[in-house]
């Protein structure tokens, strides 16, 4: 019975865990599922919104959802397929509005970023079982959207939907897991020769390479992002010229406002895809009207095959004036910014020519960028054109491979130079226009060599001879004790609180430095010191009277008591005195003799008091 009893609780414990992962993976399959039917049920809702405001609706509800189930599949870049035709042909429809891609991608993004989220009682999926069910539930759904739109007008066959429906749904997925867990450095790949691990190991993954990349990432994308922007001005620009034939072809399309509204819907979801269209007219290749005309800055090349919609009457025609020569401008500031986001980082503002980047880094770093943001631009010109129907409109669209080799080209020829020579501008050495001038300070003697007044052309702290543009960030010199130039009253007053010229700090580094002086060194009033020897190689207390004496006219040199009189009681009770009378009231009244030091105060020792007098005490 004792045996039953103790074998009893592991088998519990286990089928608990089977339980538990039991749940997890169906709790990832099902939010899988969810991301796939929410984003069908909202492209399901406009479109039965538009069938029931149309006043004349070809089919019933049924054949409304099966469009729905189409749109949806045609945003997974899901080549879709038009059975009744005119001729009779099916007519392939390839054109993804890269505007409906957005919605599944960050569905299935948030639905693996959810999966991998700690849940108390139930273990923790990894990623790439996070990704395998969530994309599983999700494809799913999609399987069943391509049998379900197999009957409506727009058809998916069935081998496509299997190829390219699963890519977007991966990489969404993947994306959401790699965010899940931090976004961890990806690991060195497997399987490759030992020579090219190490030199991946040492370039790209090394942590100076990583860095590298990250910057030619944010540098190429935001290259990227301008080609687009500037398309799209392009195309607004185009638009507000043709404002006419658009105005005409879309009142031509639909003569009710339900349908106005259907054709302005499908032209919202289309803006991005004419951005991406007029960033390949701006980078040289342009785009295909059919399979027989050309549309460049040079001009349109062949008979163009164009359907009656808005954003098309704005492609330009006939041939090329300096208006649509204008439009190289687009990837010129491309190239540039690829260069700007390299340089930021590679030699920031007023950065040290040991702190910056080599120049053949920075070359470096600047054409991956260029190479991330020529594959970038390949990759939306691929999906935002495709083919429109047989025959001429066969081929709609920039061509990918040209598109991406023009934006290679212009990012590369213009972001490396410019960013080598906004790097050589950044490394010069010249005053900053907002600084003033520093006054130097008369000659000194020919053996001062380590120690410069406020201000002066030398050196200080081994700042290199000539970096003047320096010496204004500095600490100003003087509170080193020997071999250290006092500041004047000029540099006293920027320093802070200053004592008749000198900082409280400089007056005691020059209490100090006299207690160090031998019988061969002096220490000018202005804080210089130095040791004296027959050589003559230190600085000498003249010299530092004299450049004080150049600053502050009443200033009246002394010399400091001799080392043996130092610790006597007057010579103490005379610098305390001329301490407390510099400090303007600020000092406390203590004695100018303290007793020794111990752990606890005078005040709580034996027998003694805060008066007690000690001649080996502590000089102030």
């Amino acid at each position: 019975m004792t045996q039953l009893t103790e074998h009893s609780a592991p088998l519990s414990s286990a089928a608990a865990l089977e339980r538990g992962r039991a749940a997890t993976l169906t709790s990832a399959v099902l939010r899988g599922a969810f991301a796939a039917g929410l984003g069908l049920g909202a492209i399901a809702v406009l479109v039965m919104a538009m069938w029931i405001t149309s006043p004349f609706p070809d089919s019933g509800a049924g054949g409304a959802l099966r469009i729905a189930a189409g749109l949806w599949l045609l945003g997974h870049g899901v080549e879709l397929v038009r059975p009744d035709t005119l001729s009779g042909n099916p007519a392939p429809i390839g054109v993804v509005p890269l505007l409906l891609m957005g919605l599944p991608a960050w569905l299935a993004y948030r639905a693996a970023r959810d999966a991998l989220e700690p849940d108390e009682g139930r273990p923790q999926l990894t990623g790439l079982g996070a990704v395998c069910t969530v994309s599983g539930g999700y494809l799913l759904v999609g399987a069943s959207a391509v049998l379900y739109a197999g009957g409506g007008a727009l058809t998916a066959h069935p081998l496509r939907a299997a190829l390219t429906l699963p890519v977007l749904t991966v990489l969404s997925a993947a994306a959401g897991a790699w965010t899940a867990h931090g976004c961890p450095r990806l690991p060195l790949p497997q399987g490759l020769p030992g020579a090219v691990r190490r030199a991946l190991a040492q370039t790209f993954w090394a942590p100076a390479g990583r860095r590298g990349v990250a910057v030619a990432g944010r540098s190429g994308a935001a290259a990227c992002l301008l080609l687009v922007g500037g398309g799209a001005l392009l195309v607004g620009a185009s638009l507000v010229w043709h404002g006419d034939p658009a105005h005409t072809s879309f009142v031509q399309l639909a003569g009710d406002w339900s349908g106005r509204v259907a054709v302005l819907l499908l032209g919202l979801a289309l803006v991005p895809n004419a951005a991406v269209w007029g960033a390949a007219y701006g980078l040289g290749p342009g785009f295909a009207l059919g399979t027989t005309a050309t549309a460049t800055p040079l001009g349109v090349v062949g008979t163009p095959a164009l359907p009656s919609f808005p954003l098309l009457a704005a492609v330009p025609d006939g041939p090329g004036t300096p208006l649509n020569w204008a439009a190289a401008g687009v990837p010129a500031v491309a190239g540039l910014a690829v260069a700007w986001f390299t340089v930021r980082v590679a030699a920031p503002p007023f950065a040290l020519r040991e702190e910056a980047w080599s120049a053949r880094g920075t070359a470096l770093t600047a054409a991956l960028g260029g190479v991330v943001c020529a594959g970038l631009t390949a990759v939306l010109a691929g999906l935002a054109g495709g083919p429109l129907g047989s025959g001429r409109l066969a081929a709609f669209g920039p061509v990918w491979w040209l598109t991406g080799a023009a934006a290679l080209a212009w990012t590369v020829a213009l972001g490396v130079p410019a960013a080598l020579l906004l790097r050589l501008w950044r490394l010069r050495e010249r005053r900053p226009k907002d600084l003033p001038a520093a006054e130097p300070l008369p000659a000194t003697g020919a053996g001062d060599r380590t120690a410069t007044g406020a201000g002066s052309g030398g050196t200080e702290s081994g700042t290199p001879e000539g970096a003047w543009w320096r010496a204004p960030w500095r600490r100003p010199a003087g509170r080193r004790g020997a071999g250290a130039a006092a500041p004047g009253p000029r540099a006293a007053s920027e320093g802070g609180e200053a004592i008749g010229g000198l900082d409280i700090l400089d007056a005691l580094d020059v209490a100090k430095a006299g207690a160090g002086a031998g019988a061969g060194g002096t220490t000018g009033a202005g804080g210089a010191s130095g040791t004296g020897s027959p050589s003559g190689t230190g600085a000498t207390g003249a010299t530092g009277a004299g450049a004080q004496e150049a600053f502050d006219p009443d200033f009246e040199p002394y010399d400091f008591l001799p080392a043996e009189a130092w610790h006597e009681r007057g010579a103490r009770e005379a610098r305390w005195a001329a301490f407390k009378e510099a400090s303007g009231g600020l000092m406390a009244d203590f004695p100018a003799t303290p007793g020794p030091l111990t752990a606890e105060p005078p005040s709580l020792r034996k027998g003694g008091s805060d008066t007690d007098e000690d001649p080996g005490g502590t000089t102030p």
